[in-house]
């Protein structure tokens, strides 16, 4: 059997070992990430864009429609529900063509 201090000698060494081939892994992991970084910044600052445009021009449609001759405003139950998923849907899907474009 082996001596104590070979025994704790030992331990450190596998300790040592596990910890180094641990962290080596995670070093690893780190720069695959730090690689996709600028990529994947990229990516959220050009949808950013997209989508601040988006929401200029909704703004500017909501600000050009009451120059149009007023017309009377119907009850609020008078929206067709149907029509407010297509245009979700529409929205959804433009959003997904978006954002497979950007590389």
């Amino acid at each position: 059997m082996p001596s104590p201090d070979a025994l704790i000698r030992a331990t450190m060494h596998r300790l040592a070992a596990r910890l180094g081939h641990g962290l080596a892994e995670a070093a690893a992991e780190v720069a695959v990430i730090a690689q996709d970084a600028p990529e994947r910044l990229r990516r959220e600052w050009d949808l950013f864009q997209d989508e601040v445009r988006a929401e200029a021009e909704r703004l500017d449609a909501d600000e050009q429609e009451p120059s149009h001759p007023a017309q009377p405003a119907g009850p609020v139950g008078d929206v067709d529900p149907q029509q407010q998923i297509d245009g979700l849907r529409a929205r959804v899907a433009e959003l997904s063509r978006l954002m497979e474009e950007t590389p």
